[in-house]
Parts: structure tokens; C-alpha cells; sequence
């Protein structure tokens, strides 16, 4: 019951209160203008391949939910919506389902038809934590069986763990588990909203996993989510660190410039809400955009919500590209760009 009612706050807190820092840094990436594109709109191409699998365009919607009743509905309307416009999706931490907690709420992805599914467990989850045994070969097949993911996401989620009262905060053999996940299972790497660095990346690099997901500063922030479940339960420790670390983290477009040194692909999330967004996140390096927060309201209302959305979200990526004279996401990636703001500054530091 713990489990679920975590959860179901979580989606209660996004929805409801601000869980960003405040900065949108994808802004700070400009496309430089084409003002003679030479192109035909109609016949742009935003079609890309990642992880052995066509998109329509570049975007998946990542890790929201799953673990309570109403991420059934959730889940399902961004299934329907992602399998009708061609894109990707991520379900939320498999933990509950595979313990039998509301496993519906998961496996209603299953049957969509979704081009790319990608499962999600914790990186904690790998490794013993106080009271917890780590998660066996059983507990992966279950979570890849759960959803029918393709794809299997390692979350490094250590930012909300030492915000969160129940917090697993034993990263002691992470790097070592996730090298042994990846010799049997297709597994990605994703932050929760504060990035990978370029050391992290280089870390990781070799261990055997098939991209990462950076999920950079700049989106939803687990210390700002957890600070609010810590005021309503009134714990001054974990209210006053959730305020302390509500705006830790690598911006997102900083850490794509940085992960890219792994030379695997690239999901850029992290405070992406629009189509000038993912077209910028192409520009600068990334195999696609992930997108999470932007079309959580929308879900939480019906599949055309999402639907609507994404799709115009799709045609912003559309119109980008033509005003930039990029007749395909190859083209895009060559893009004229400049940094501005606190992005160029973190650049020159970091």
C-alpha cells in the first residue's frame, strides 16, 4: 500500500505543483535561421532508427508511471497515442508491478503496438539495499515480460533517493551490476533529471549497454516531487533538503555535449516541451528526444489528449526543420546552433 500511495502522490505533485527548477535551458540552444531553405515541407523526413527500431519521428515519452490504480489509464492513453503517431515509450520504475502491485497498470502497454517499448528498474534496486535483497535474474525477465519491452532502462535515480524518507541510498556495486544486466538483457542507462557527465559516460561506455538516456536539470526534479510529500507529512529533514537540492544536476543540453563522448545513441530528456526543443536536441547530438512531464496533464485526460499534443509537437519539429534547410534528422544533426545563457556558461566551465 506504501508503494502505491508513493507513486500516486507523485503523479498528484507533478500535476499539480511547480517540480521544475525554473530555467529552461533547452532555450538556450538557437537554431540559426535558413531563410532561403530550398526544401519541400511535406517531404521532410523525421523518421529515425534507435535501438534497431523506426520511429516516425524523433521522440519517445519517457519513464512516467505504473504501481498504482489510476497509471492504468495513464499508461494506456500514452500507449494508444505513441503506437498511432509511430513513436516511443517508457513505463515508470517496474519495481510494484513485478512485486504484484497493480501489474495491469504496466502490461496495458503490451498490447498497443508501440514501436519501441522500454522497461524500467532502478539502479538501487541491483544491489542489496538496508532490509532488501537486490533483484535477480527472475525480477529482469518478469519486468521485460510485464510491459514486452525491448528495451530495458537502468534508472540512476540517487538525487531522489537521498531526498525520499524511504529512500535506497547503497550505490556500493551499481557500475558492476549493470555491466552483468547487460550481457543478457538490452539495457539503456537513465538518469532522473540530473544527468551524466562526461565521466559518468566514460564509465559506462564499456560495460555492454546500448544507449542512455541522459535526463538531465531542467525537467521534472525528484528533490523538488519529494519535498512536497515531505511537507505534507510534515518531516522538516526532508523538506529543507529537497529545498537544498531542488535545482542539483547537469542542464540537459550540457550533459548530451558530454555524453556524447560514449559514441552511443542518445535520448535527450530533460525539460524538453516543444518541437524547437527536439529539433535542437538533434542539433546538438542526441538520436532523439524524450519527453515525459510535457503530456503528463494530457494524460491523465484521454489517448487524443496525448495525441494531440505529440502531434504538435511533431509538426514544431516539422517547421524547425524546414527553417533550418533539413530535409532529414541527418541534416539536422549538421544544424547551425548557438549556446546562450547559463548553457554557454556551464559549457565553458565545466
Amino acid at each position: 500500500m506504501a508503494i502505491q500511495n508513493r507513486k500516486n502522490d507523485h503523479i498528484r505533485i507533478c500535476v499539480e505543483e511547480r517540480t521544475a527548477p525554473g530555467y529552461c535551458y533547452w532555450d538556450d540552444i538557437r537554431l540559426v535561421h535558413n531563410a532561403l531553405p530550398e526544401i519541400d515541407g511535406d517531404s521532410i523526413d523525421m523518421s529515425c532508427e534507435i535501438f534497431g527500431k523506426k520511429l516516425e519521428f524523433p521522440l519517445i515519452v519517457t519513464a512516467i508511471t505504473g504501481g498504482f490504480e489510476g497509471a492504468e489509464k495513464i499508461n494506456r492513453n500514452i500507449a494508444e497515442a505513441c503506437a498511432e503517431l509511430g513513436i516511443g515509450m517508457g513505463v515508470g520504475s517496474e519495481r510494484a508491478g513485478i512485486s504484484g502491485v497493480c501489474p495491469e497498470s504496466y502490461s496495458v502497454v503490451k498490447d498497443c503496438g508501440v514501436p519501441l517499448v522500454i522497461g524500467n528498474v532502478g539502479a538501487p534496486q541491483l544491489v542489496k539495499q538496508k532490509g532488501k535483497e537486490a533483484f535477480g535474474r527472475e525480477d529482469i525477465e518478469a519486468a521485460m515480460d510485464l510491459v514486452g519491452a525491448d528495451m530495458l532502462a537502468v534508472h540512476l535515480n540517487f538525487l531522489q533517493e537521498v531526498v525520499q524518507p524511504e529512500g535506497d541510498t547503497n550505490a556500493c556495486g551499481c557500475r558492476d551490476a549493470i555491466r552483468s544486466l547487460a550481457r543478457d538483457f538490452p539495457v539503456i542507462v537513465k538518469e532522473t533529471g540530473g544527468g551524466i557527465s562526461k565521466d559518468v559516460a566514460m564509465r559506462i561506455k564499456g560495460i555492454g549497454i546500448r544507449g542512455i538516456d541522459i535526463a538531465g536539470m531542467g525537467g521534472t526534479s525528484f528533490a523538488a516531487v519529494e519535498l512536497h510529500r515531505a511537507m505534507d507529512a510534515g518531516d522538516y529533514i526532508r523538506t529543507n533538503m529537497g529545498e537544498t537540492f531542488l535545482d542539483w544536476g547537469i542542464p540537459a543540453p550540457v550533459s548530451v555535449s558530454q555524453a556524447k563522448c560514449s559514441g552511443l545513441p542518445l535520448i535527450a530528456s530533460g525539460g524538453i516541451l516543444d518541437g524547437i526543443h527536439v529539433a535542437a536536441s538533434v542539433a546538438m547530438g542526441a538520436a532523439c528526444a524524450g519527453a515525459a512531464n510535457a503530456v503528463l496533464r494530457e494524460a491523465c485526460e484521454s489517448a487524443e489528449a496525448v495525441k494531440r499534443k505529440l502531434t504538435l509537437i511533431r509538426e514544431e519539429l516539422r517547421a524547425a526543420m524546414l527553417l533550418t534547410g533539413s530535409p532529414d534528422l541527418k541534416a539536422l544533426s549538421k544544424a547551425k546552433h548557438v549556446i546562450l545563457g547559463e548553457t554557454k556558461q556551464w559549457m565553458e566551465s565545466i
